[in-house]
């Protein structure tokens, strides 16, 4: 069991390395982040959709059962995620480009991911934390691939900005209440996992603090853009009056 999992790992993270050094060659005009962010949207999207499958057709629903048996869809989603966590902890070590919280969290999910697979059970909410990680990824490296190709301050922003918020709040913060209430208040999972979720929600908080302050920024920036535009409009039809008389 053990010498199968550390297989699927390493097969994970080579996967995840050669993802990056194909993006590095296929596009030398750009920056090596712009590999590593196409190989986060990459693990941002098959996880979402598998680990999000697990939890609600594949089962068992993490609210219900926490602290069960890992299942095999479980394990193979799981060690997906582990290679990637480890590529891309390593890739933020080694050019400098996270800060301590991101690491942090990092950290804490190989962590977690680890003791799950080498302890053989609580993949149920495992899988559902990382469903709810990596839910909003997609929007993130979408809103730095728009602000890359200078299209960031248009309609196409303002939609991914939009849905980002809504979904962290509804699903990071309200889901992950849910689940952390569940997983805490159930006598099966053991107090690592119970000690690992709470880490993961209050880092969670941390990022919706972040949130916060810059749906505020943009929000009284677009306010006042919006203002300029509609005194414009007034001075101009003012004039226009005054010029029909």
């Amino acid at each position: 069991m053990v010498t199968s999992v550390l297989l699927r790992v390493a097969c994970s993270l080579t996967g995840w390395f050669f993802l990056y050094a194909w993006s590095c060659h296929r596009f030398k005009d750009r920056t090596y982040e712009w590999s590593c962010r196409l190989v986060t949207l990459t693990h941002g999207v098959l996880a979402t959709c598998l680990s999000g499958y697990i939890g609600f057709i594949d089962g068992p629903w993490p609210m219900s059962y926490p602290g069960s048996p890992n299942t095999t869809l479980q394990i193979h989603a799981m060690c997906m995620s582990l290679g990637y966590f480890l590529f891309d902890l390593g890739w933020c070590v080694y050019f400098q480009a996270e800060g301590a919280l991101m690491l942090a969290h990092h950290t804490v999910s190989i962590a977690g991911i680890t003791w799950s697979l080498f302890m053989g059970e609580s993949g149920a909410e495992v899988n559902a934390v990382l469903f709810g990680s990596e839910i909003t990824n997609p929007l993130l490296q979408a809103r730095w691939f728009l602000r890359e190709k200078g299209l960031y301050h248009s309609f196409a922003g303002d939609v991914v900005d939009f849905f980002f918020i809504v979904l962290f709040t509804g699903v990071r913060i309200g889901v992950g209440a849910w689940l952390m209430y569940c997983v805490v208040m159930s006598p099966t999972p053991k107090w690592f996992i119970k000690i690992g979720g709470v880490i993961m929600y209050a880092v969670s908080w941390v990022f919706m603090v972040s949130i916060c302050r810059f749906a505020r920024r943009k929000t009284i920036k677009k306010y006042h853009a919006w203002r300029s535009r509609f005194s414009q409009g007034m001075d101009s039809n003012a004039n226009g009056h005054l010029k029909s008389h």
